[in-house]
């Protein structure tokens, strides 16, 4: 598999697009990455540009032609599906202590989410979380849920209006028919991707006009599709497990920044809700 993804081979070359390649890059963005598994004749159809201009587009963002363009996307799907046993015999084995080599391995993590996503992509993510127009629901897979739940919780002493859904499916309709349009709602989904959680989001964007926020990792959850903003941050650890400390620290930062921005309202609900958490003790 190719070490870089098509899509950050198509923002990486975002700079030297035509007017025409740039149509073409945002028609495969938009349903990355299914929308490049269609024949080069579809794709051209939908995007507007002529088969020629798209073999051309290949050429520039580093590929030989639309059938490695393809077999890359393919690679990706698949390397999205890995389990634990699959990843560990090609895992790079650990050098030197055990502590410091994983915890190198955490800050290159951490360094490499910083060049992933924007600035300005991480203010609008900010800016929709915080808005108290807009209720905030969140949900996460099997493990990738800590995240969500994490999220839900600090946000929660920032603002009113946040719902952490549980994993019970059956009580998912419960969270739907509260939904509003524009509401948000924050998936985190890692490799390997739930179709459960797909049903969800779709339900949710298509049915309930919710706006869906995903952080997902590099291969890019199915979910992408129905998401107005995708933040992709670096799962991949070298050894057997995916480790989400990125994803933790971009979700850190995230409710620090909400919180810091509306201090003032922050700290009086916090103060309300210290005031009304049980103590523990036996006052009588």
């Amino acid at each position: 598999m190719a070490t870089t993804s098509i899509k950050h081979r198509i923002e990486d070359s975002a700079g030297q697009l035509t007017a025409g390649e740039r149509k073409l890059a945002a028609a495969i963005l938009a349903d990355y990455p299914f929308s490049g598994l269609a024949s080069i004749q579809e794709l051209s159809n939908r995007s507007e540009v002529s088969t020629a201009s798209i073999s051309r587009f290949m050429v520039k963002i580093g590929l030989s032609g639309y059938q490695e363009f393809q077999r890359e996307l393919i690679s990706e799907l698949k390397e999205g599906d890995r389990s634990p046993v699959e990843v560990h015999p090609g895992a790079r084995q650990i050098e030197g202590g055990f502590l410091a080599d994983f915890l190198a391995k955490t800050v290159h993590q951490m360094t490499t989410a910083g060049d992933a996503i924007t600035e300005d992509q991480f203010a609008r993510v900010c800016d929709v979380l915080s808005n108290k127009k807009r209720a905030v629901y969140t949900i996460g897979g099997r493990i990738s849920d800590t995240i969500a739940a994490h999220l839900s919780f600090h946000l929660r002493q920032a603002r009113e209006g946040v719902y952490h859904l549980p994993q019970n499916p059956e009580s998912w309709p419960d969270y739907l028919l509260r939904m509003k349009p524009g509401d948000l709602f924050f998936i985190v989904d890692f490799r390997r991707y739930q179709t459960s959680i797909e049903t969800l989001a779709r339900q949710a964007q298509q049915q309930r006009g919710a706006d869906i926020v995903l952080m997902t990792d590099k291969w890019i959850s199915p979910i992408a599709r129905h998401a107005s903003e995708v933040l992709a941050v670096p799962i991949e650890s070298g050894t057997l497990w995916d480790s989400y400390s990125s994803a933790l620290a971009v979700t850190e930062a995230i409710v620090t920044r909400i919180a810091e921005d509306s201090w003032e309202e922050t700290r009086t609900r916090i103060e309300a809700w210290d005031a009304l958490r049980p103590t523990g003790r036996d006052k009588t």
